[in-house]
């Protein structure tokens, strides 16, 4: 008996289904999001595991992973990110369902940490602001247009994972302050990833830059709200290249527009795309991408090559490197040997 592997047609680098297609044990099914929701489903009941899209708002709300996709996915034994988040995911109700949840933490960490160097360059060199006017020809001096350098600043990140550590040894090389917080470590290994160990109120309290490397929860949702924002440093520079919802998008315009805050580099919205009368479009303090930190041809090679080999390993009964809820690995091999001996 083969195991049935699903994705969607979302665009994925095509070394993941080289290397699928090299396991005699698996068939992999690729669904059409176009096509009717009865054919789909077809398939996801059958599905031992499912590959879905990291990027929430480019899941269809019924593709996604809740109580009711699990109702009526009896034979999901995991579900595997594309990426290194899990938004579509919803890991409670896998854990009620025994179910698997694997991501490819790490990926594209050098890529995120490349970019929010680079937001903060644009921000505080007004590079994006420089090259709006330019192509508007709203010239007028040089010194119009005069910013301020990085080196010197203290910078504090909000998670110091996989991301945050490198972003930590390329602020340092920039000749950076760096402080740390994250609950989930301690002070110990915090030194060890090139950060100084301190409380969240005391990194927006001594931090000219303060950016966000933790993931989306229940935890960090709104976490950087008008209260948090009051507490930074006048002046402070705002960057988030985490999951959009982790800074409330209307305190943060206002702190901007106050002139509380300096400036922010946004990679990540709570709505993806933003709407066009997003405020925060509006501000020329305010260097903006579209969730494409991570999205460079050697991240998503890395994601796609992960994300495969890991697979492999689940449906084969082995371990994965990367599962975000271990708790459920016993209910797990319990499941697969009854379904596959």
């Amino acid at each position: 008996m083969k195991k049935q592997l699903v994705r969607f047609d979302f665009w994925l680098n095509p070394i993941f289904d080289q290397i699928i297609a090299t396991e005699p044990t698996v068939q992999m099914q690729v669904c059409d999001f176009a096509a009717a929701d009865d054919v789909n489903w077809a398939h996801m009941r059958q599905a031992h595991a499912y590959h879905i899209c990291a990027a929430r708002d480019e899941v269809p709300s019924q593709w996604q992973v809740d109580e009711a996709f699990l109702q009526r996915t009896p034979n999901l034994l995991c579900v595997s990110s594309s990426g290194a988040g899990y938004d579509p995911i919803d890991v409670q109700a896998c854990n009620n369902h025994g179910v698997l949840v694997v991501n490819q933490s790490g990926c594209n960490a050098d890529s995120v940490a490349e970019h929010t160097i680079g937001l903060l360059l644009s921000v505080r060199h007004r590079i994006a602001e420089s090259d709006r006017i330019m192509r508007a020809g709203a010239y007028t001096t040089r010194e119009d247009l005069m910013g301020y350098e990085i080196r010197g600043l203290t910078i504090g990140l909000v998670g110091v994972g996989n991301i945050g550590r490198r972003v930590a040894r390329l602020a340092k090389a920039f000749g950076m302050r760096v402080l740390g917080h994250d609950p989930h470590l301690s002070a110990e290994t915090l030194k060890e990833r090139g950060v100084e160990p301190v409380s969240l109120e005391a990194l927006v309290a001594q931090s000219d830059v303060v950016s966000v490397h933790c993931p989306r929860s229940a935890e960090t949702l709104n976490l950087f709200n008008a209260t948090l924002f009051s507490a930074m440093r006048p002046g402070a520079v705002f960057i988030s290249t985490a999951r959009g919802g982790i800074h409330d998008e209307e305190a943060l315009a206002q702190a901007l527009a106050s002139g509380h805050l300096s400036g922010a580099g946004l990679d990540v919205w709570t709505v993806e795309p933003p709407a066009q009368n997003n405020p925060l479009l509006s501000m020329p303090n305010v260097a903006a991408t579209y969730h494409t930190a991570g999205v460079t041809h050697e991240a998503r090679r890395n994601a796609a090559r992960m994300g495969a080999e890991q697979l492999q390993q689940v449906l084969n009964g082995h371990r994965p490197e990367r599962l975000v809820n271990p708790e459920q690995w016993p209910t797990f091999q319990k499941r697969f040997k009854q379904l596959f001996g």
